[in-house]
Protein backbone atom coordinates (compact mmCIF):
# COMPACT_ATOMS: atom_id res chain seq x y z
CA UNK A 1 0.00 0.00 0.00
CA UNK A 2 2.90 2.17 0.69
CA UNK A 3 2.16 6.27 -0.05
CA UNK A 4 -0.64 5.27 -2.83
CA UNK A 5 -3.30 7.54 -2.81
CA UNK A 6 -6.61 5.92 -2.17
CA UNK A 7 -9.91 7.82 -3.32
CA UNK A 8 -12.45 5.10 -1.61
CA UNK A 9 -12.67 1.41 -0.22
CA UNK A 10 -13.12 0.77 -3.88
CA UNK A 11 -9.35 1.58 -4.34
CA UNK A 12 -8.65 -1.31 -2.29
CA UNK A 13 -7.66 -4.36 -3.75
CA UNK A 14 -9.12 -6.84 -1.15
CA UNK A 15 -12.42 -5.00 -1.61
CA UNK A 16 -12.11 -5.76 -5.72
CA UNK A 17 -11.10 -9.65 -5.01
CA UNK A 18 -13.96 -10.08 -2.60
CA UNK A 19 -16.76 -8.53 -4.74
CA UNK A 20 -14.96 -11.13 -7.77
CA UNK A 21 -16.14 -13.53 -5.02
CA UNK A 22 -19.53 -12.09 -4.85
CA UNK A 23 -20.20 -12.14 -8.33
CA UNK A 24 -19.37 -16.08 -8.45
CA UNK A 25 -21.22 -16.47 -5.45
CA UNK A 26 -24.52 -14.91 -6.73
CA UNK A 27 -23.88 -17.50 -9.84
CA UNK A 28 -23.11 -20.28 -7.47
CA UNK A 29 -26.84 -19.04 -5.52
CA UNK A 30 -28.77 -18.52 -8.25
CA UNK A 31 -28.30 -22.20 -9.82
CA UNK A 32 -29.33 -23.94 -6.84
CA UNK A 33 -32.73 -25.70 -6.92
CA UNK A 34 -35.60 -23.57 -6.19
CA UNK A 35 -36.50 -25.12 -2.61
CA UNK A 36 -32.86 -24.20 -1.35
CA UNK A 37 -33.76 -20.22 -2.19
CA UNK A 38 -34.68 -18.79 1.42
CA UNK A 39 -32.11 -21.14 3.02
CA UNK A 40 -29.00 -22.08 1.35
CA UNK A 41 -28.71 -19.53 -1.73
CA UNK A 42 -29.83 -17.05 1.01
CA UNK A 43 -27.27 -17.81 2.74
CA UNK A 44 -24.47 -17.58 0.22
CA UNK A 45 -25.74 -14.47 -0.67
CA UNK A 46 -25.55 -12.61 2.85
CA UNK A 47 -22.21 -13.81 3.56
CA UNK A 48 -20.32 -12.74 0.55
CA UNK A 49 -22.21 -8.89 0.56
CA UNK A 50 -21.34 -9.23 3.90
CA UNK A 51 -17.75 -9.18 3.40
CA UNK A 52 -17.46 -6.16 0.99
CA UNK A 53 -20.02 -4.32 2.68
CA UNK A 54 -17.72 -4.77 6.14
CA UNK A 55 -14.53 -4.03 4.27
CA UNK A 56 -16.25 -0.56 2.61
CA UNK A 57 -17.52 0.20 6.18
CA UNK A 58 -14.97 0.18 8.21
CA UNK A 59 -12.77 2.14 5.24
CA UNK A 60 -15.64 4.63 6.30
CA UNK A 61 -14.91 4.79 10.02
CA UNK A 62 -11.23 6.59 9.97
CA UNK A 63 -9.79 5.09 13.21
CA UNK A 64 -7.78 2.06 13.00
CA UNK A 65 -8.73 0.16 15.42
CA UNK A 66 -12.57 0.23 13.81
CA UNK A 67 -11.24 -0.53 10.64
CA UNK A 68 -9.47 -3.75 11.71
CA UNK A 69 -12.45 -4.40 13.33
CA UNK A 70 -14.64 -4.25 10.22
CA UNK A 71 -12.57 -6.23 8.55
CA UNK A 72 -12.23 -9.07 11.05
CA UNK A 73 -15.82 -9.48 10.39
CA UNK A 74 -15.29 -9.20 6.61
CA UNK A 75 -12.98 -12.34 7.60
CA UNK A 76 -15.39 -14.29 9.15
CA UNK A 77 -18.17 -13.42 6.61
CA UNK A 78 -15.30 -15.47 4.11
CA UNK A 79 -15.42 -18.32 5.77
CA UNK A 80 -18.35 -18.63 6.44
CA UNK A 81 -19.03 -18.83 2.74
CA UNK A 82 -16.61 -21.32 2.49
CA UNK A 83 -18.60 -23.54 4.81
CA UNK A 84 -22.08 -22.58 2.68
CA UNK A 85 -19.73 -23.78 -0.38
CA UNK A 86 -19.02 -26.95 1.45
CA UNK A 87 -22.63 -27.86 1.92
CA UNK A 88 -23.02 -27.32 -1.58
CA UNK A 89 -20.67 -29.65 -2.62
CA UNK A 90 -21.93 -31.90 0.32
CA UNK A 91 -25.43 -31.55 -0.93
CA UNK A 92 -23.95 -32.41 -4.83
CA UNK A 93 -25.20 -28.66 -5.80
CA UNK A 94 -21.38 -28.14 -6.97
CA UNK A 95 -18.66 -30.66 -8.28
CA UNK A 96 -15.87 -31.38 -5.60
CA UNK A 97 -13.43 -28.83 -8.23
CA UNK A 98 -15.54 -26.77 -8.67
CA UNK A 99 -16.07 -26.20 -4.65
CA UNK A 100 -12.27 -25.93 -4.68
CA UNK A 101 -11.57 -23.42 -7.07
CA UNK A 102 -13.88 -21.11 -5.12
CA UNK A 103 -12.39 -21.64 -1.75
CA UNK A 104 -9.31 -21.11 -3.19
CA UNK A 105 -10.21 -17.69 -4.66
CA UNK A 106 -11.42 -17.25 -0.96
CA UNK A 107 -8.57 -18.16 0.67
CA UNK A 108 -6.51 -15.82 -1.27
CA UNK A 109 -8.61 -12.95 -0.43
CA UNK A 110 -8.70 -14.06 3.33
CA UNK A 111 -4.54 -13.93 3.13
CA UNK A 112 -5.50 -10.10 1.05
CA UNK A 113 -7.24 -9.51 4.12
CA UNK A 114 -5.03 -10.59 6.52
CA UNK A 115 -2.06 -7.87 4.88
CA UNK A 116 -4.35 -5.42 5.12
CA UNK A 117 -4.64 -5.96 8.60
CA UNK A 118 -1.33 -6.26 9.15
CA UNK A 119 -0.70 -2.62 7.43
CA UNK A 120 -3.51 -0.92 9.71
CA UNK A 121 -1.81 -2.17 12.54
CA UNK A 122 1.38 -0.87 11.34
CA UNK A 123 -0.40 2.35 10.53
CA UNK A 124 -1.98 2.48 13.60
CA UNK A 125 1.32 1.93 16.18
CA UNK A 126 3.08 4.43 14.04
CA UNK A 127 0.70 6.95 14.41
CA UNK A 128 0.52 6.27 18.04
CA UNK A 129 4.15 6.62 17.98
CA UNK A 130 4.19 10.12 16.44
CA UNK A 131 2.05 10.87 19.82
Amino acid sequence: MGDEKYNDFRDLEVWRQCRDIRKNAWHLAKNLPPHEKYRLADQVVRSSRSSTACIAEGYGRYHYQENIQFCRQARGSLFELIDHILVAEECEYVSATEAEEFIDQIKTAVRSLNGYIKYLKGRKESDQGLK
